[in-house]
């Protein structure tokens, strides 16, 4: 008897594995063919065309502590070919590097679109600093009168044309919002296994097919780079309505298309990030400090996640080890085929960053890490240390007063 019932458990333990990796594959199954094709990494700027006046256009750069690499950014921005009227607002952010005096060296070195260097002090209560900034700078941009504006990093580097294309796509298409989704520096190893992942995991959250779909209530942005109408904001009230916002992109994407605008969001060419993530360490304060404000602080948020991120990333391999060492074949040929699609779904954003095909198997250990990086998010909140960027940290949005 003691023999039958260790069979019988063993046999409802393997039976428990093979129905785990089936509801695995069902749900890469769904997420290949039902979640907007975020595997997809041809959404790119629109078709466009050259409007007959070319509209005003006025660009405003946050900087906390970017002396390092605005030598890097600020050149592509001032050498911005454009037909039209363009200026720069850089806004310094309370930095201690001296930030703005390389900024203006800069300008005065290179010249090319005029630049107007600007330091509002610290942000008041209720204001996250980069969004402080951003609203500095929107009011003398708006003494200008602009009828875009384009909301910048310092980070961030621009070709040449970069502007007269998205001047283009948000005319021609019609859009209040253009964003692109920067390409991230990929250079050390850690970033190679870490960073298409982020970008790919963005896009699964938020396919970019159903963002710049009318009707959609998807709607999201990349705040390294976003093009907005200047009605649009007004109307949309950025960036007051969004101050306490620490995933601030996303944020101004939902005002904007919750008061019926028409926004677009796409991998970029021609706009990279020039911030290096050389370390492990890096990359995890990167997602960490805003992992748990996108689960909008909410314990049971944190636990479907991980629950998730499990069942979607961690059974399929754990499900075919599993199975070729009990000789369970549907747990292996589910777990199997779940890796397979999963895989196969990742290797578009490796071509896209130009990494090599063997790290799309290894797409389930950089999830297990992203898991480690939420969990940490969650318990640094908790700490009082959430939220926490160059110096600052930021309370949940509910614990800050309206002042509005």
């Amino acid at each position: 008897m003691p023999v039958r019932h260790g069979r019988v458990g063993q046999t409802a333990r393997v039976s428990a594995v093979v129905w785990i990796a089936a509801v695995s594959l069902a749900a890469w199954l769904w997420l290949l063919l039902c979640q907007g094709f975020f595997w997809r990494t041809d959404v790119r700027l629109p078709p466009r065309t050259a409007p007959r006046r070319w509209p005003s256009v006025c660009v405003v750069v946050p900087a906390r502590d970017e002396a390092a690499v605005l030598p890097a950014s600020l050149p592509t921005l001032l050498a911005q070919d454009y037909p039209g009227r363009a200026e720069i607002f850089l806004v310094d952010d309370g930095s201690g590097d001296g930030t703005a005096d390389v900024a203006r060296a800069l300008a005065r070195r290179q010249g090319g679109l005029p630049l107007t260097v600007a330091s509002p002090g610290e942000p008041p209560a209720g204001w996250t600093g980069k969004l402080w900034a951003v609203r500095q700078g929107i009011a003398l941009a708006r003494a200008r009168e602009p009828e875009y504006l384009l909301l910048t990093d310092a980070d961030i580097a621009h070709a040449p044309g970069s502007l007269r294309e998205l001047v283009a796509a948000a005319h021609t298409g019609g859009f209040d919002v253009v964003s692109q989704m920067a390409r991230l520096r990929v250079s050390s190893r850690w970033e190679r296994l870490v960073v298409p992942a982020f970008v790919y995991f963005f896009a699964q959250l938020y396919p970019f097919r159903r963002i710049g779909r009318r009707g959609s209530r998807t709607a999201a942005a990349a705040g390294g780079c976003v093009l907005l109408r200047g009605d649009a904001a007004e109307r949309a009230r950025i960036p007051d309505a969004i101050r306490h916002a620490v995933i601030d992109d996303v944020a101004l994407a939902r005002a904007v298309k919750g008061g019926g605008g028409h926004i677009w969001l796409g991998l970029a060419v021609h706009v990279d990030s020039v911030r290096p993530y050389p370390r492990l360490h890096d990359l995890w304060r990167m997602v960490s400090r805003s992992a748990y404000a996108q689960l909008r602080h909410r314990p049971l948020l944190l636990a479907g996640t991980v629950l998730g991120l499990v069942l979607v990333y961690l059974v399929p391999p754990l499900a075919l080890l599993c199975g070729l060492a009990v000789g369970s074949a549907p747990a292996a040929v589910c777990g199997g085929l779940a890796w397979l699609v999963m895989t196969g779904t990742y290797m578009p954003m490796l071509r896209y960053y130009r990494q090599p095909a063997w790290l799309a198997p290894l797409l389930p250990l950089t999830a297990f890490l992203y898991l480690l990086m939420t969990v940490d998010s969650a318990v640094q909140h908790y700490r009082g240390r959430g939220a926490a960027w160059k110096g600052r940290t930021y309370a949940r949005p509910d614990a800050v007063a309206d002042e509005s």
